[in-house]
């Protein structure tokens, strides 16, 4: 078939949630991408920050032909060699104490707000315990997920959503102590705001949540599933600002394509909250996602991905700030490492994508009319460049 029989097919079958690009992808090399007319593409979105490797990793994809050799799937009721070596791996780089698999980001923040529930449960023995979580925020699609999300426009054709979830502003402490009460049991945000448009945290306003939380036992869960996995410089964005959650949720990067995500308890936590038959997942972390995922830190210590990171981000940033002060509709660059957002000004940033896609780039929006930027990490120097005048020539058309 052709590339428009293609599109054709997809559209007659497919449930229309997603407005796409009139592209079809068939193979990706490294950072670029190849579509079904044999069009070549920089880039620079990583299937929404997943591919940290770029496409077609020679470790990553033997070790997974080698895994399904073996086994793919067996239950959870089971043990097998790449859980438990995932586990160790994911649990040892951040230093929490318990992981669980999921099968994607929005499942991993289901987890993570059953055990902060169930916690504060056990403590107290009361039903109706607050969340607070951040306005312009993303967490995912789900019922549970979506009721954290902070924005209506996603949230109003679902409601009732559910109850207990107050909304504080992102970087105003004070706002959030405003929230705080003695039925609050967590406090849920993203590390770097990814999908509300590249807001990094401001380390006074973390270090001041983690207080808020260690003064109220309260439990901190950070959403890394976009920002983590050494997008920001470190391999997990917290790391930058000397705290550490109770709770993370973590997807997208750590399997570089193989759909996982997880949650990660800290001792505390771990000991106090799930036990057998409060939560569970048929897929997941099953041989060949957790053989996805122990394989991707593999690599990500041979290479030193996050040493590489900080040493081509001032880089990045530096073409980005470029980009800005030649153009006006570009009115600033926000974000930290690997994830940076250009704010548009004047016209649609949708407009400048479709523009980059056919200069052969592709870069995506977010919330707040941002051109968001969250290539693979292996990225180097020349092709930022590239990105740079195709992105330069995408705006002037």
């Amino acid at each position: 078939m052709n590339t428009e029989e293609y599109m054709k097919q997809a559209d007659q079958y497919i449930v229309h949630t997603y407005n796409r690009f009139p592209i079809v992808f068939e193979r990706g090399e490294g950072v670029r991408l190849y579509d079904t007319d044999g069009k070549e593409y920089l880039d620079f979105a990583a299937g929404i920050a997943v591919q940290a490797l770029g496409y077609s990793c020679t470790e990553l994809k033997d070790a997974l032909k080698d895994q399904i050799d073996k086994i793919n799937h067996t239950s959870n009721l089971f043990y097998h060699v790449p859980l438990a070596d995932a586990a160790k791996k994911i649990v040892e780089s951040c230093g929490l104490s318990k992981v669980f698999f999921t099968n994607s980001g929005t499942e991993a923040i289901e987890g993570a707000l059953k055990a902060a529930r169930k916690y504060a449960w056990l403590k107290d023995g009361r039903t109706d315990h607050e969340i607070i979580a951040m306005k312009n925020s993303f967490h995912g699609r789900s019922m549970g997920a979506l009721s954290v999300t902070g924005n209506a426009g996603y949230q109003d054709p679902f409601r009732p959503l559910i109850s207990g979830i107050r909304f504080a502003d992102y970087n105003s402490l004070d706002s959030v102590k405003a929230l705080v009460n003695d039925r609050t049991c967590a406090i849920i945000m993203e590390t770097v705001q990814g999908e509300g448009g590249i807001y990094p945290a401001e380390k006074e306003f973390l270090q001041g949540v983690r207080k808020i939380c260690d003064e109220h036992d309260i439990l901190l869960i950070l959403d890394e599933i976009q920002c983590g996995m050494g997008r920001t410089g470190t391999l997990w964005a917290w790391q930058d600002y000397s705290v550490a959650p109770d709770i993370m949720t973590c997807a997208k990067a750590i399997g570089c394509g193989v759909p996982v995500g997880c949650f990660i308890l800290n001792e505390k936590v771990a000991e106090h909250s799930l036990e057998p038959g409060d939560h569970g997942s048929t897929y997941g972390g099953n041989p060949f996602a957790a053989r996805a995922v122990s394989t991707v830190f593999d690599i990500f210590e041979k290479k030193d991905i996050v040493g590489h990171v900080r040493e081509i981000a001032p880089y990045f940033e530096q073409k980005l700030d470029g980009l800005t002060e030649k153009y006006d509709c570009l009115a600033e660059r926000r974000g930290k490492g690997l994830m940076q957002g250009l704010v548009v000004q004047g016209r649609p940033a949708g407009e400048i994508v479709s523009a980059a896609l056919e200069e052969g780039l592709v870069v995506i929006t977010a919330s707040g009319n941002v051109i968001r930027l969250v290539p693979p990490l292996v990225i180097e120097k020349s092709d930022i460049d590239e990105m740079a005048e195709k992105l330069g020539k995408a705006i002037e058309k």
